[in-house]
């Protein structure tokens, strides 16, 4: 896992995103920050599981959907299943630790 540091490398609302095998984040501050590098850290392991290109295929297309049905970008980015597992579990920083293998699956609905 690689930090980086760049605002220009994010996207305009974003404080940080993940790229296997880097870790993105908008400010030097937020290197500090554990609960935003353990959120970013489970994408990492979720990217990890799903063999990378597929986790993206499948990031997609999950937004893409839930954007179609609720017509809301920010409601679908905050529903996609990675980011349900990533942001409830973001403050348990032993969430890792003991999380089993494909948990993303329990965040879909």
């Amino acid at each position: 896992m690689f930090v980086i540091v760049s605002r220009y490398l994010i996207p305009k609302g974003f404080r940080g995103i993940t790229l296997f095998p880097f870790i993105l984040l908008s400010g030097r501050d937020l290197k500090l920050d554990e609960v935003m590098i353990n959120h970013e850290k489970i994408h990492i392991r979720q990217q990890l599981e799903l063999l990378i290109l597929p986790f993206f295929i499948w990031y997609g297309i999950e937004f893409l959907v839930k954007l179609i049905i609720h017509k809301d970008r920010n409601f679908a980015y905050r529903n996609i299943s990675f980011e349900r597992e990533a942001y409830a579990n973001e403050k348990d920083l032993n969430y890792l630790k003991q999380r089993s293998f494909w948990r993303f699956l329990n965040y879909l609905r």
